[in-house]
C-alpha cells in the first residue's frame, strides 16, 4: 500500500506516517495477525485445496452467483452462497441456513475456504467472514478457472 507523502511538519503527514509504519509492521508479522488482518492471509493453492477437500477438514464456499454454478459447474463438495448473501448467511441460525442452502451451517470454529471464478469475490467473502469472527478462513485465489485447468491437466496425464 503506497500512501501519499506529505511534509512531515503537518498533522496529516504525522498521521499518515504513523499509519504507513503500522501497516508495514502488520505485513512483517505475516503469520501472527490472522485474527485481524486479512491482507496477510496465504492463498490456498490448488493442491492444498484438493488435499483439504479429500481430508474433509474444510467447508468450501463458492461465492459465485447461482447461474454461474449452473452454467459452468462447481468444485465438488462446495456450497454455493452468492457473495451478496455471505454476511447474512453466516449470521443465520443453523436451521435457516440448512433450509436455504441445503447444507450444515459452518460454525466459527470450522475451517472455511472461499472460492469464486478467479479470486476477487472470494477475497471479499473472506474479509466478511473474518469480520464476523470466522477466523479460520482462507480463500482459493485461483478459483473455478484454475481448478478446471488443473483438473483437465491431471486427467490428460492419466491417459
Amino acid at each position: 500500500m503506497v500512501l501519499p507523502r506529505l511534509p512531515l511538519g503537518t498533522a496529516h503527514g504525522a498521521v499518515l506516517g504513523s499509519v504507513e509504519a503500522a501497516l508495514c509492521g502488520l505485513k512483517s508479522l505475516k503469520g501472527s495477525c490472522h485474527n485481524f488482518c486479512t491482507s496477510v492471509y496465504e492463498d490456498v493453492t490448488y493442491k492444498e485445496l484438493k488435499n483439504l477437500l479429500r481430508s474433509k477438514s474444510i467447508k468450501l464456499i463458492d461465492v459465485r452467483e447461482t447461474w454461474e454454478i449452473h452454467e459452468h459447474g462447481k468444485i465438488p463438495g462446495s456450497i454455493n452462497v452468492p457473495l451478496g448473501e455471505v454476511g447474512e448467511a453466516l449470521q443465520m441460525t443453523p436451521r435457516d441456513f440448512k433450509e436455504k442452502y441445503n447444507e450444515v451451517k459452518p460454525s466459527k470454529s470450522d475451517s472455511l475456504v472461499f472460492s469464486c471464478l478467479a479470486g476477487v469475490r472470494s477475497k471479499k467473502a473472506l474479509d466478511t467472514a473474518v469480520s464476523l469472527g470466522f477466523n479460520r478462513s482462507q480463500h482459493y485465489a485461483g478459483g473455478w478457472k484454475e481448478w478446471v485447468s488443473y483438473e483437465v491437466s491431471e486427467k490428460n496425464m492419466e491417459i
